[in-house]
């Protein structure tokens, strides 16, 4: 793997493991700007709940793709992967370096393997809806099971909207949702992925500290703020991890304590869909988001070329 001036840097991973903090290591070794590849943290007001860095602590690094859209509007990877293009272009043609950081999966491909996504059938969209609609995420997921249990077991079970925009993909073209994606290549610019991971006992107890962390420091109160600015009414931002489990406590379904368990529990599976996810990317080289001299060891992996397709991981 080498590095040249405005070549992006990807980091990639499961939840907890220390992205954030190598990335701005890196943007401020290489003269970088961030840019952000989570698919919640784009939403203004949800900071809490997704450990969103707090403008204090970026290091006076431009931070990009954060608190652009409202609680009510609809993220997709479609207008995602428009505009991080164009924010990694404009990045590179000032002679910076883009570090790309975050996990939401299909986020990353749709940026670095340029994923071009089928057209929308109206009726069909209708139809799966309803469902959801009718039935709720639990419907939906039975139902995406039974059709593509692959996309069932990447897709988070409460994701309703993109369990149904799967449903609708696998319906128009008789294939499953994953046969719409990009053959795995060089990635678009030549970018540098860098996948961080732990040890799994040791990341089960950062996932347990930053759930607590959460509920100790406002998540329920982040929570019913966001449901003043129209929060149920988000098809996305309402349905992810620790905001759902909230708003269901809020409605009586359960106690707090129940609440963060289910939380903790939820981000548990989804760190363990990313690491699946991941892993499968030959491109990606690893390293542990443990080592002491993290960001020496990636600055090393990344001024030394390093070939080889099978995989590649540091230690």
């Amino acid at each position: 793997m080498t590095s040249r001036p405005g070549r992006p840097i990807a980091v990639v991973g499961p939840t907890a493991t220390g992205k954030s903090d190598l990335a701005l290591d890196l943007a401020e070794q290489l003269g970088g700007e961030i840019v952000n590849i989570d698919a919640m943290q784009l939403y203004r007001g949800m900071d809490v709940g997704t450990a969103k860095l707090p403008p204090e602590q970026r290091r006076g690094i431009p931070h990009h793709l954060l608190d652009v859209l409202d609680v009510t509007e609809t993220a997709t990877v479609a207008a995602y992967q428009s505009a991080a293009s164009a924010v990694v272009e404009d990045i590179m043609d000032r002679g910076l370096v883009p570090v790309i950081v975050g996990g939401s999966m299909m986020y990353v491909q749709a940026l670095l393997d340029q994923w071009d996504f089928p057209a929308t059938d109206p009726e069909i969209r209708a139809r799966w809806e309803a469902l959801l609609a009718e039935g709720g995420v639990h419907a939906v997921h039975a139902a995406l099971k039974e059709a593509d249990p692959v996309a069932a077991s990447t897709i988070l079970p409460t994701d309703g909207r993109r369990m149904v925009r799967a449903l609708e993909v696998v319906e128009l073209t008789g294939q499953p949702f994953a046969a719409s994606a990009p053959t795995i290549g060089t990635p678009r610019w030549d970018t540098a992925i860098l996948g961080v991971d732990r040890e799994t006992a040791a990341l089960d107890a950062r996932i347990e500290a930053r759930t607590a962390h959460m509920f100790d420091t406002g998540l329920v109160e982040e929570v019913r703020g966001l449901v003043e600015v129209g929060l149920r009414a988000g098809q996305t931002a309402r349905r992810a991890i620790g905001y759902a489990q909230v708003l269901a406590h809020l409605d009586g379904e359960y106690d707090l304590a129940h609440a963060r368990e289910r939380t903790l529990i939820g981000t548990r599976r989804y760190v363990r869909r990313q690491r699946s996810w991941f892993r499968r990317d030959p491109r990606v080289t690893w390293v542990d988001g443990a080592d002491p001299e993290l960001a020496a060891t990636t600055l090393a992996l990344l001024s030394h070329h390093r070939s080889d397709p099978t995989g590649r991981t540091a230690q």
